[in-house]
């Protein structure tokens, strides 16, 4: 962790003073060499991802001191920025603050707006146990789908999935080939496939997909430590394209800063279940900033459900002079 001083706030900008953030997998993308061509962090940068915290100091009119705010500005105690990235949390929007820390759009546009999802779908989510996964499966719920089946990495990730979830079915995708796992939970096929993993499972179901299914291809757990082979022996991890060409499938890439426009339709759903309690925020919350590198290594080792938020904690009023410069 690295302690530097805190700027203050010059003219337009806000300074925040952290409280939760959240830990995202993907992050993992930008920390090494994985084969893809993204951007690396340096040394010394800050890891991004999303965060809640209070305003502390504002030369903007549309903020004041004591504001609840969110911003992307990941990993830190206190962040300055331009009022323009940041967002006020409005619980008559969504009724719980962390659920502005939740991926929620991510898994609203990747099922409505990726995957076109129509009622009665027989939907496929991999990584269901997951921050973006458990919320794909209960949206599909939610809006009709036919059946939701997810996969996950332990007896008790699959327990979680069915029965706190409430996906139709779930099975380990440790335990035996994907393919033959997946068949016989949708012997018919499937319609839409989230995929969060990449790898045997993106390969196993773009062979199940029925006639025009969609896959929305949204995270590569699979490979965030570097690419690896399938799991069980025998199991076919190379993408079958022959598939997709004959039943005229659809693969679609997923970033969710495409549908930042449908934000506030997203919302306009999703807040409503979330406050007749229809949908489930599934979160863990890890005290101490100085804890996150752990917890993050933990997140990646699959010690997890759902949303990882670090409580920033220990944080004295005279931390700083945050008072504006004068210009």
């Amino acid at each position: 962790m690295e302690l530097a001083e805190v700027p203050t706030a010059r003219p337009g900008q806000v300074v925040v003073r952290t409280t939760l953030f959240a830990l995202d997998a993907a992050a993992r993308l930008f920390l090494g060499d994985v084969g893809l061509p993204l951007p690396r962090l340096a040394p010394g940068d800050v890891v991004p991802g999303a965060a809640l915290g209070e305003v502390v100091a504002s030369t903007d009119p549309d903020f004041a001191v004591g504001d609840e705010v969110c911003h992307q500005l990941g990993w830190r105690e206190f962040a300055v920025a331009d009022a323009a990235a940041l967002r006020r949390v409005d619980t008559a929007v969504l009724p719980s603050p962390t659920a502005y820390l939740a991926p929620l759009l991510t898994a609203w546009a990747g099922l409505v707006v990726a995957g076109e999802l129509r009622p009665g779908d027989t939907v496929f989510v991999s990584g269901a146990a997951g921050a973006v996964g458990g919320l794909a499966g209960q949206i599909a719920r939610l809006r009709g789908a036919g059946r939701v089946i997810g996969s996950a990495g332990s007896p008790a990730k699959v327990a979680h999935v069915t029965g706190t979830l409430g996906f139709d079915a779930a099975f380990d995708h440790r335990d035996g080939p994907v393919l033959e796992r997946l068949g016989a939970l949708a012997p018919d096929g499937i319609d839409v496939y989230f995929d969060n993993t990449g790898g045997a499972q993106l390969a196993a179901a773009v062979r199940l997909l029925r006639p025009h299914g969609r896959a929305v291809l949204c995270g590569l757990l699979d490979r965030q430590n570097g690419p690896r082979p399938g799991r069980a022996d025998g199991e076919e991890a190379t993408l079958d394209l022959g598939y997709a060409i004959a039943n005229r499938l659809t693969l679609r890439g997923l970033r969710t800063a495409d549908f930042a426009d449908r934000r506030a339709e997203a919302e306009q759903e999703i807040g409503p279940w979330l406050a007749a309690g229809r949908l489930r925020l599934d979160e863990t919350i890890v005290d101490g900033i100085e804890n996150a590198p752990h917890a993050f290594v933990d997140l990646l080792r699959g010690a997890f459900t759902g949303r990882v938020l670090v409580r920033v904690v220990g944080q004295p009023d005279d931390k700083a002079d945050l008072s504006p410069r004068d210009e």
